[in-house]
């Protein structure tokens, strides 16, 4: 496909990023060019915006990015400073980093306790910026078919709804995705035993929370990926998160109001899972901002007793119509069963499709339209109607 290709993440024995966007190939023209590309330290990013239009009055959630209806927004704005590792090479110890700084209407769904979440869980704004990756890589030959030991903060395994919006294959995400972990902060370290095995472990601070926030929990992962002689099939599964499962209630310090945290565990192969958590607020981690017509906002829900369960499964398929081109079809059924992360216990589907056009090498558009149901109660608009459907294009610049 023209644009990139979900292999697993982070992947051993597979060579570095060489694209060049305009900013480092400007850089590379300078009398300091040659050096800075020997090292492989690049700066790049993109900015996304997106339009939509759709049957509601106030909030397309919870559907997931476009969520204010009927209007255009700056979805993202990305820098990214990077020196991914070459882990090709078996002669030496490699280092490499990360750091993504994101500003736009996505921060919502890459926030995490104690990483300047108070943007979102104390303010609940519609734009805000999130440091999102922030991590540093060092490959270690010689164990194997190589080790890369990954600390900071990274997007969570396995995850073929790549956040940012250059990496996803539409300009919006599934409802399964949406109400899924989206970043992880901790050790975790990737070995690749043979050319078809791949295994993983992991300490983090729980479901987007920092170590230093105060519903922080020490959290397991683990993960393993077979990949086919052929490299055309693979399967990649993960136990995620594994602790006690119970939601992290605590008092805000600052005005002593009762707050709290998700601390969902969940098994997940690409892509379907199934997630679970104890004694869980209804509509899961709260908001103390102001209630907002896009949503959010209005505090702690009640608390839902015993287990909360959410389940589903999503799938793409993706059709190559040019070169330049392909078209992508998403279907997907999902269920909140006590509604502990939507607010409302029901089952949804959605059926999405969709054209990705780049018109060059630095320049994206997307256009696509989505039909999205919740069948035992209303759950879009503000829970006032059962359906949504949008339509929307969205357009990404890189430099």
């Amino acid at each position: 496909m023209p644009s990139g290709e979900w292999q697993g993440y982070p992947n051993v024995g597979v060579p570095y990023d060489t694209a060049v966007y305009p900013l480092m190939g400007a850089i590379y023209g300078s009398p300091w060019g040659d050096a800075i590309k020997e090292s492989r330290i690049k700066f790049y990013g993109w900015a996304n915006a997106a339009v939509n239009f759709s049957n509601a009055t106030n909030s397309n959630m919870p559907t997931s990015y476009w969520i204010v209806p009927n209007s255009l927004q700056l979805d993202q704005v990305v820098g990214r400073l990077e020196r991914q590792v070459d882990s090709v090479q078996q002669d030496h110890i490699d280092v490499g980093f990360r750091s993504t700084i994101l500003y736009g209407t996505d921060y919502r769904y890459m926030t995490a306790g104690g990483w300047f979440s108070y943007q979102l869980l104390k303010q609940n704004n519609l734009y805000g910026f999130d440091p999102t990756e922030q991590y540093v890589d060092v490959y270690i030959p010689g164990l194997a078919q190589g080790l890369i030991v990954r600390v900071g903060r990274w997007i969570a395994c396995p995850n073929i709804e790549t956040q940012f919006a250059p990496d996803n294959y539409m300009g919006s995400h599934s409802i399964l995705f949406t109400f899924d972990t989206y970043t992880q902060t901790g050790i975790m370290l990737t070995l690749m035993l043979n050319q078809y095995w791949t295994v993983q472990a992991c300490i983090h601070a729980g479901t987007d929370m920092a170590p230093w926030y105060p519903g922080a929990e020490a959290t397991g992962m683990f993960g393993i990926r077979w990949v086919s002689h052929s490299n055309n099939d693979s399967i990649y599964l993960v136990l995620n998160s594994i602790n006690d499962g119970q939601f992290r209630y605590f008092t805000d310090p600052s005005t002593g109001t009762l707050v709290g945290h998700d601390n969902f565990n969940y098994v997940v192969g690409t892509e379907a899972y199934y997630m679970w958590q104890f004694n869980a607020p209804l509509g899961g981690t709260p908001s103390t901002g102001p209630t907002q017509p896009f949503g959010g906002g209005g505090g702690i829900g009640a608390t839902i007793p015993g287990t909360s369960r959410d389940y589903g499964v999503v799938n793409y398929a993706m059709y190559h119509l040019t070169k330049k081109a392909f078209f992508t079809v998403r279907n997907e059924w999902w269920r909140d069963e006590q509604g502990e992360r939507t607010g409302v216990p029901t089952n949804y589907s959605s059926h999405s499709m969709g054209i990705t056009y780049n018109m060059s090498s630095v320049f994206q558009v997307r256009p696509e339209i989505g039909y999205y149901r919740s069948y035992d109660a209303p759950a879009f608009d503000g829970a006032t109607k059962n359906y949504l459907l949008m339509y929307g294009f969205d357009m990404t610049l890189r430099f």
